[in-house]
């Protein structure tokens, strides 16, 4: 994975960065205890959007493709995340998903054909390790519930990320129509537990949509449609490791508008996980076979 353009890398960790701004503009800007409203606003309306202005929309074997993944990319995993960060406090859900880069390397291998190395394991290691030490707290509890749950969702994500790199994208479908059917199909899969387990708040204030509006253009639209530009463009185990990025975003903007602490210990773990997303893209070359491109487009326009 040597020489991976600093062009594509800076991009594609824009997107894990404004997501590890969620957190800060969640509890500051959205309405309390609404966090599947807040996953389906940041998805549903960006897709639609994006779907309606490109015109864009799945044929044949892709209505299949996009649903699979819609869902690991962003419904599963939004559901996922939200459980494991519900039932494991004090960073635990954070610490168990970091698991993700190994589920992409093990899923890279089947599915990619794409090779094991010694340095791929260690960078892995090296990240959860540096996650546990930026996130976890000594009075962290586990449930069962929420280890399966951050697993899951970690699994997800890989597996997203794999068959995304395994699929590619439809002959003749831009990137962000692309992106938009993906945020709509994930949002449509989000919206029935969102109504069945908290329904709408009583209240929607102007603070409210200034957050709701952040997390769908910047947090959704924008950061979405750089990802899936960077799991085109660079081996998915790089695509995964970048994904760190959040948790340390998140830390950091905790530290300057929150006044929450930032230990020595906390400063040790970012370095690790810097650390490890320098291995991993700096190890040789693991990628397999290049993606296939399906004979089956999506619609573009008026048909």
């Amino acid at each position: 994975m040597s020489k991976l353009p600093p062009g594509d890398l800076s991009l594609t960790a824009f997107a894990p960065i404004v997501w590890g701004s969620t957190y800060l503009v969640t509890t500051q800007f959205l309405p309390e205890d609404r966090p599947l409203l807040a996953a389906t606003v940041r998805a549903l309306p960006a897709g639609l959007l994006l779907m309606l202005v490109t015109q864009t929309r799945p044929h044949g074997i892709w209505w299949l493709r996009a649903v699979v993944l819609g869902g690991l990319n962003i419904g599963l995993f939004f559901f996922l995340l939200f459980v494991a960060a519900y039932e494991l406090p004090g960073g635990v859900a954070a610490l168990v998903m970091s698991v993700q880069p190994l589920f992409v390397l093990l899923l890279g291998a089947v599915l990619l054909g794409a090779r094991i190395r010694a340095s791929h394991v260690i960078a892995c290691a090296m990240g959860a390790l540096g996650v546990g030490l930026l996130v976890l707290r000594s009075e962290a509890t586990l449930t069962t519930v929420g280890v399966l749950a951050g697993l899951g969702g970690a699994l997800s994500m890989a597996a997203g990320i794999v068959l995304t790199k395994r699929w590619g994208r439809p002959p003749g479908t831009g990137l962000l129509g692309f992106t938009g059917v993906q945020l709509a199909l994930g949002g449509a899969l989000l919206l029935p537990a969102m109504v069945f387990f908290e329904g709408m708040p009583p209240k929607i204030t102007g603070t409210n949509v200034a957050g709701f509006s952040y997390l769908a253009v910047v947090g959704a639209l924008i950061a979405y449609t750089v990802w899936f530009r960077g799991i085109e463009r660079l081996p998915a185990l790089v695509v995964s490791f970048l994904g760190f990025f959040s948790p340390l975003t998140a830390a950091i903007l905790g530290f300057v508008f929150l006044n929450q602490s930032l230990t020595v210990v906390q400063i040790a773990g970012a370095v690790l996980i810097v650390a490890s997303i320098v291995v991993a893209q700096r190890a040789p070359s693991s990628s397999g076979r290049p993606p296939p491109r399906s004979a089956v487009p999506f619609s573009s326009g008026v048909n």
